[in-house]
């Protein structure tokens, strides 16, 4: 568990934590979704951007508190079990996690209760798939990332959005990999704790893209990188499409 703070109480930080959460600051409890294989590029924005807003607790999120190797080597303890995860989060985060992860039954029993509890769901990359599987996605406008655009509407998805950064409906925030998770955090702080408190975190983290290859998007890199690209991911699509399509299929005949 955190809360603006280190854990071990790093007295050249104590004043800085107390400075954004002094004493008597509501609680917002955000809850990100750390399981076997998961990106930690599409997590550490919100992350990094709760992380600095007032009255923050974070906590990373798994079946137990043993270490998980997020993807590629990024080994990483969760602080909060399945079992011990507070009712009701202000916010619950889903990063991309591998097909092993996402068609787990018990990962996709929890992300259910949890997502319709929570008061704001982010989806980043294929934790969108994810959300999907839990029937979360059902009438919604939706986005994830490039090559599994086509898996949404076989997910309840509504409407598919395949260009920009984050797709919002209701409470609902889906975005595209890495710099989504930015984006998405920083939207749903600007709501949820107001224009203040988001331009304050937006500024500690100097929030301010600057692409030296240009976009990562398949009309800058051309269709030889893209095609190579979607050649080394077409098996981990295919793996996402035959557990997450059929747990949702049986979620909604339930």
């Amino acid at each position: 568990m955190v809360q603006n703070t280190t854990s071990n109480k790093l007295q050249s930080y104590e004043s800085f934590a107390q400075g954004i959460s002094p004493p008597g600051t509501p609680l917002f409890r955000v809850g990100i979704l750390v399981g076997p294989g998961f990106l930690p590029m599409d997590m550490v924005g919100v992350h990094a951007v709760f992380g600095f807003c007032p009255g923050v607790e974070i906590h990373l999120i798994w079946k137990s508190l043993d270490l998980v190797e997020g993807f590629p080597a990024w080994w990483t303890k969760p602080t909060t079990t399945f079992a011990d995860c507070p009712d009701e989060l202000d916010v619950f985060a889903v990063p991309m996690l591998a097909p092993e992860t996402v068609n787990d039954p018990e990962v996709i029993a929890f992300v259910a209760e949890k997502g319709r509890k929570a008061k704001y769901v982010i989806g980043v990359c294929n934790g969108v798939v994810l959300l999907g599987a839990a029937g979360l996605l059902k009438g919604k406008r939706v986005t994830t990332s490039l090559n599994s655009l086509p898996l949404l509407t076989k997910l309840g998805a509504a409407e598919v959005v395949t260009t920009g950064g984050v797709a919002v409906d209701g409470n609902l925030y889906t975005a595209r990999p890495s710099i989504g998770s930015f984006e998405a955090a920083l939207m749903v702080a600007d709501i949820a704790l107001g224009r203040k408190s988001a331009q304050l975190a937006n500024l500690v983290i100097e929030y301010d893209p600057h692409p030296p290859l240009g976009p990562g998007t398949v009309q800058n890199v051309g269709k030889d990188i893209a095609g190579l690209y979607e050649g080394l991911i077409a098996d981990i699509i295919q793996d996402y499409s035959l557990g997450a399509i059929s747990a949702y299929q049986q979620r909604v005949s339930a």
